[in-house]
Order: C-alpha cells, then structure tokens, then sequence
C-alpha cells in the first residue's frame, strides 16, 4: 500500500496523487453481493434539492459488507481483496466452509489466503471478530458496536481504530481516534486490528474534477453573493455570525446533552480554540 504520483504533464496532474492498490487482487467484484445505488442529486420526493452541493459522479454499485460478522464459529479463508468505491476503506471476499461469500472489511496486515473466525472463544488474531469482553487491554479494534447485534458503527474509515483501556462490570472503555472515551457494553462485537488503508488521507485530489467524479459540486461562499441570494451578500458581511442562505446560524453545537448515548461517554475530546 503505497502511493503514486504523477509526472507534471498537466496543471492538473502537477499535485494530483492516487493509492498504487498494490494489495488488490481481483478488480471486478463478486456479482451475488452487489446492489443498485439509486443517485437522487441531492432532492427530496418532491424534487426540491435538500442537501446541497450533491450532484454528478461516477456510476457505482453498492458491495453488501457483513457487519455484523454473526455467523460464530465457522472459519473462513481470504479469497480476494478489492477496491470499494463506497468507502475509503478496502474490503477482503471471504469463503466460509459452507461456501457462502461475503465481503468483510480488510483489517491491516490480513492477506489472501488468511483465515478469519467470528463469535465468542475466537483465536486473538487480526481479522477475527470477538465480544468485547474477550479482548486484551491495550488492543486495537474496529467495526465496533454500539448496540448489541445490530453491527458495527464505529472505527470503519481507513486507517481507523480505537483502543481497549479499561473493563469494569458489563462496560468496556474504548479510546477512540478523537481522543474521547466512550463505555461500550462487552456483548458488543469488534473486530481485531486496525482498518487497512491507512495512507488514504494523504491523498491530494489535485484538480476540482476529482471532487466531481466523487458526486460532489462546487461549495460557493455566501460573501461573493449578492445580497438578494445570501445574507452575508453584498460587499462585506458587517461582523455578522455565520448563518445559512435562510437566516439560521452555522457553526452552533448541535449535540444533545440530555441523549442517551451522552451517559455512556467518560470523557468528550476538546473542542474549539485552545484557550491561553
């Protein structure tokens, strides 16, 4: 997994960089775990664009990922890893001995040919999917749970991963890449290792039209607007605080204090300008 640059040919390709997909094995995708992605170019079922600056891009199917790694005690071999258009992140085709396929996320360090095994009593080994209770302190995780049985919600990017630091009664504490400290219920399933990947963020797009194959459009600031288009239009926004082309404010904390998930956190990660 590296990555590779090209020559200056163009201004465009002058900072443009991509993934060499070194650890790629096979580039078409398994046929019976693809779906139809539906493009909806940012409108609602009335046709009015709701979310902004979403449009365009390359065509794509969506690889069914199994998250939930719930077929406990059945070993299963590395067939292939592939490129998922969807995610930063590669994901590896595994063979169960019964001869079902899935896709599975590719954990760091897991190759073709690796065998993986989910459920409770599994081998410590990267790739093997394990209640939480069962992993070592100091152990790097990720697709973890948050609900019992319902799959894996965090720590699934590229390069992503959080660490065990400390179990105390049902609860385990997970140190997560922000540096905030969440409880976890030790039913819950993750899997060892880290998300492979990991140079994803290094990437430089190099030219506006990378964005464009990704579905995004362009983002144009509401103080080169005119007044009639945007509140901060016109020749300077006047100290006004930041807010949307409808008047509400951006930028505001939006996290609910009274949620329940908020009990379950230990310690939140700073936010905002440092303070002398």
């Amino acid at each position: 997994m590296g990555i590779r640059q090209f020559k200056p040919v163009t201004k465009a390709s002058r900072f443009r960089s991509v993934s060499d997909f070194a650890e790629i094995t096979r580039t078409t995708p398994e046929k019976s775990l693809l779906e139809p992605i539906k493009k909806s170019g940012g409108r609602d079922n009335h046709g009015h664009i709701s979310m902004r600056r979403i449009g365009g891009g390359h065509k794509r199917q969506y690889r069914l990922i199994d998250f939930k790694r719930n077929k406990h005690g059945m070993p299963a071999v590395v067939k292939e890893i592939e490129y998922d258009p969807n995610r930063s992140a590669r994901i590896a085709l595994v063979e169960y001995e019964d001869g079902e396929k899935r896709y599975i996320l590719h954990p760091k360090g897991l190759k073709q040919g690796d065998t993986v095994v989910a459920g409770p009593g599994s081998d410590f080994r990267t790739g093997n999917a394990m209640p939480l209770k069962e992993v070592p302190l100091g152990t790097s995780v990720h697709n973890i749970e948050l609900k019992i049985g319902k799959g894996g919600q965090m720590a699934r990017s590229a390069g992503a991963f959080a660490q065990v630091v400390a179990k105390e009664g049902e609860y385990v504490t997970l140190k997560l890449g922000s540096t905030e400290m969440r409880l976890v219920h030790g039913n819950c399933v993750a899997t060892i290792g880290e998300v492979g990947n990991s140079e994803h963020e290094l990437l430089s797009h190099g030219k506006a039209g990378k964005s464009r194959w990704l579905g995004k459009r362009p983002k144009v600031r509401g103080e080169v607007m005119n007044p009639v288009d945007h509140p901060h239009g016109g020749r300077t926004r006047g100290g006004r605080n930041v807010v949307s082309p409808w008047g509400k404010p951006e930028g505001v904390k939006t996290r609910n204090k009274k949620k329940s998930s908020q009990r379950l956190i230990v310690r939140g990660r700073k936010r905002g300008k440092a303070t002398q």
